[in-house]
């Protein structure tokens, strides 16, 4: 049913894929993804770009307005009010506005070969009313950074995997309005969120490699860091809606393996003060979480600096899982 509808659409004039963005605050990088988007293979009448954005400065708005994209008639936006939008409510905005009868999402950190445009829809086409996710890298141009800072961000995914994450995965248009869209109550796991929604009603969900994007590789101070996690309290929502995630995590109830050991390592100091030998509880949490840059005297030195800093991380985590945890009633670390 779905190639019949990408046919019409083609008869009719309308594009065949919506490129669906939500922005915020990224105006260099929404510009890089637009430049990648300007250089694909598949014919411009066949695909349309949507972005939403709340951003708070105004180089974003005047990227939109401005580029070459924009003078063709491919790229359309809507801006919310600074700052008021999480990721679920710009892509609900932007995907209601798309033309085509099917949506692929990405996002502003993101981008994508030359033909990834056309390898999504042949996939979709592969895999008619299905949601199909691609691949997601490192930026191969951004690896030194992964290589050099102690705390880089980025995205590695081998598709199919459960938590659907949107910076590269197509909707049929007519699932998303069968689901209204994405919960825009959540901070973080709406994309996982939707996808369990759409499943368990019956809906394919496949992994096609070969649709592959780049994911930029970022970083920043601890703190800057740190501040960012506290949207993970929402994700033990997402776990107690959909208890069949909890077979992907360590023993059902812990987000990551160094989580499983963490209170051990919280408890070691105290326990300690009775006999030394508590001590070697934190030992299992020091082996799972200590950074590894290789075996040479100054690598070892690195990771003894960053260990600090990935301990305080985890600890983050904890607590803002912790707390979502008691909010939502459910028991997930």
């Amino acid at each position: 049913m779905e190639g019949v509808a990408v046919s019409a659409a083609a008869a009719n004039g309308r594009p065949e894929v919506s490129v669906v963005v939500p922005s915020h605050d990224r105006p260099l990088r929404l510009l890089w993804l637009l430049n990648a988007l300007e250089q694909q293979t598949l014919d411009r009448d066949r695909w349309e770009v949507i972005v939403c954005h709340d951003s708070r400065g105004p180089e974003t708005e005047q990227l939109l307005r401005t580029h070459p994209l924009t003078e063709a008639g491919v790229l359309r936006h809507e801006t919310l009010p600074p700052s008021s939008a999480p990721p679920g409510a710009n892509r609900n905005v932007a995907w209601r506005l798309a033309r085509a009868p099917l949506v692929a999402f990405t996002d502003d950190d993101c981008r994508p070969p030359r033909d990834w445009l056309e390898r999504a829809l042949d996939a979709a086409g592969r895999h008619p009313g299905a949601i199909v996710q691609g691949k997601t890298q490192p930026d191969p141009d951004e690896m030194g950074i992964a290589i050099a800072a102690p705390y880089p961000r980025t995205q590695r995914i081998t598709p199919p995997v459960p938590w659907a994450q949107c910076c590269n995965i197509v909707y049929p248009r007519d699932l998303l309005e069968r689901a209204n869209g994405f919960d825009e109550t959540l901070m973080t796991g709406e994309d996982c969120d939707l996808a369990m929604r759409l499943r368990a009603d019956g809906v394919e969900y496949v992994g096609a490699p070969e649709v592959l994007t780049f994911h930029a590789v970022e970083t920043g101070s601890l703190w800057h860091r740190l501040r960012g996690l506290w949207r993970w309290r929402h994700l033990p929502y997402t776990v107690k809606v959909h208890p069949e995630l909890r077979e992907h995590f360590p023993l059902w109830v812990f987000w990551k393996e160094t989580h499983v050991w963490l209170p051990f390592a919280l408890a070691a100091p105290g326990l300690s003060r009775r006999n030394r030998l508590y001590a070697l509880l934190a030992l299992p949490y020091v082996l799972h979480a200590m950074p590894f840059h290789g075996a040479g005297p100054r690598a070892r030195i690195r990771s003894l600096l960053e260990f600090p800093g990935k301990f305080a991380i985890d600890l983050t985590e904890f607590v803002a899982l912790a707390w979502g945890s008691v909010k939502n009633r459910t028991f997930f670390l």
